[in-house]
């Protein structure tokens, strides 16, 4: 069965719309994740990434993640387009939350932008928002589900 898009909703744009290749781009939105009551990353200054069929990603600066927060994790991966990943544990005291992060140490040219910066899956955490609006994880396991 090939994927096709659902029908877009007032207010709604489709995934189906983004650009192939992918590209970066700065955001203002408002982003913020919570876990336990404790504040793991707030930004008005991230980079998101939009690519055909992909739900936005949005990468932190280094700055808006919560010092101490970030353990890194074995493992990597490779996307035609970013380069090669790292991926990232979040540390809350007792609690490890397992390679819910990944970042591009040295990224392509066309994503120089996204160096050091960190995105994360969204369904591990308790809370994440954008300007307000709760997250929801999209379904599966494909890019963390």
């Amino acid at each position: 069965m090939k994927p096709g898009p659902d029908p877009i909703l007032s207010g709604q744009r489709s995934v189906w719309d983004f650009p192939r290749p992918a590209i970066a781009k700065s955001c203002a939105a408002h982003l913020r994740i919570e876990h336990g009551g404790i504040v793991i990353a707030d930004t008005h200054a991230s980079v998101c990434t939009f690519e055909t069929s992909h739900p936005p990603s949005y990468y932190f600066p280094p700055d808006a993640v919560t010092a101490g927060m970030l353990r890194p994790a074995g493992g990597g991966s490779f996307c035609e387009w970013k380069g090669s990943a790292s991926y990232w544990d979040v540390v809350i005291g007792d609690i490890v939350l397992p390679r819910v992060g990944w970042s591009y140490g040295k990224p392509t040219a066309n994503f120089a932008m996204l160096q050091d910066h960190v995105a994360f899956y969204a369904a591990p955490f308790d809370k994440c928002l954008v300007n307000g609006e709760t997250v929801v994880p999209q379904p599966g396991s494909f890019y963390g589900g």
